[in-house]
């Protein structure tokens, strides 16, 4: 099979597609056939080292949408099950930038109804990411949310979540994006202009880090999304970063908001697999609104 790889650290130009092995599941696993899986900023991060593992061949790709192809022991997974999944993990020799992909079991969950593989796959990393940063946050209706990098793909979520929780969401984003996060529940906007200590807590999708901290009130709470890079705690406000965590029973939470119409799929583009290389580089550039997607 055909797979996406960095072998030697660098920009896009990094990226090769070599010839591997189709992977075989093992107990409480299953080998997904991919249909679709979501370019992520972890996969720049990936390619240019920031992970570690120089020496190795190292996949890509985390998010994945596709069909169960083998079962190993001990899964409920059948073979022909339409599923998404997440495929954790920095330095792995294979991900889901391939052809086939085996993940654990407890990872999977069914795909939603209404979208098609490729909106599918842009669900597992970046909606797990808000769900869990969210629950760190400890969510109650009528508490006020800022959320920094609204328009991106994890702070997209994030409001939606948010608002669909009773929060009173302020969406931080460049002028032009007024639009889409409003549309995505935000009942307030802003571009830059925030009172200091003006809400009960800020998800931080845009690694502000603490110039965000600054506007939660005193005995607020702040998230971020980078794991070991939490600005210190101040004036009593709680600082924590998600972690995600590859959980099948709440990727499937989320599946089921997205066929309710709570959670909204964006695809910014499609690549062929062999053109993996063309949307790093597309994702280097910048802008990108939604996730770009590689296809076998």
């Amino acid at each position: 099979m055909r797979a996406a790889v960095v072998t030697a650290f660098g920009g896009p130009e990094a990226v090769r597609i070599v010839d591997a092995e189709v992977p075989e599941p093992g107990a409480r696993q299953v080998r997904i056939k991919v249909a679709a899986a979501a370019l992520n900023p972890v996969d720049a991060g990936v390619r240019a080292g920031v992970f570690g593992g120089a020496g190795k061949r190292i996949g890509l790709g985390w998010d994945v949408a596709g069909t169960v192809d083998a079962t190993g022991a001990a899964t409920a997974w059948s073979v022909g099950d339409e599923v998404v999944a997440l495929d954790h993990g920095m330095v792995k020799p294979l991900g889901t930038h391939a052809e086939y992909v085996v993940v654990d079991a407890d990872a999977v969950a069914g795909a939603p109804a209404t979208a098609d593989p490729v909106h599918a796959a842009t669900l597992p990393l970046n909606a797990l990411t808000a769900a869990q940063a969210l629950d760190l946050l400890e969510p109650a209706p009528g508490r006020s949310l800022l959320v920094t990098g609204a328009a991106g793909a994890v702070g997209g979520f994030a409001v939606q979540l948010a608002a669909y929780r009773g929060m009173v969401v302020t969406a931080l984003a460049r002028e032009e994006d007024e639009e889409l996060v409003r549309s995505l529940g935000a009942a307030h906007f802003t571009s830059g202009e925030v009172a200091p200590g003006g809400v009960d807590a800020v998800l931080d999708a845009a690694v502000l880090g603490e110039s965000a901290l600054a506007w939660v009130r005193d005995g607020g709470a702040y998230v971020g999304v980078i794991p070991q890079a939490a600005p210190a705690p101040v004036r009593g406000v709680r600082t924590a970063v998600v972690e995600v965590d590859a959980d099948g029973a709440r990727l499937a939470e989320l599946v089921k908001l997205v066929d309710e119409g709570v959670l909204t799929l964006r695809v910014a583009g499609t690549y062929a697999l062999r053109d993996a290389a063309e949307a790093h580089a597309r994702l280097a550039a910048g802008g990108v609104r939604g996730r770009l997607v590689l296809v076998p």
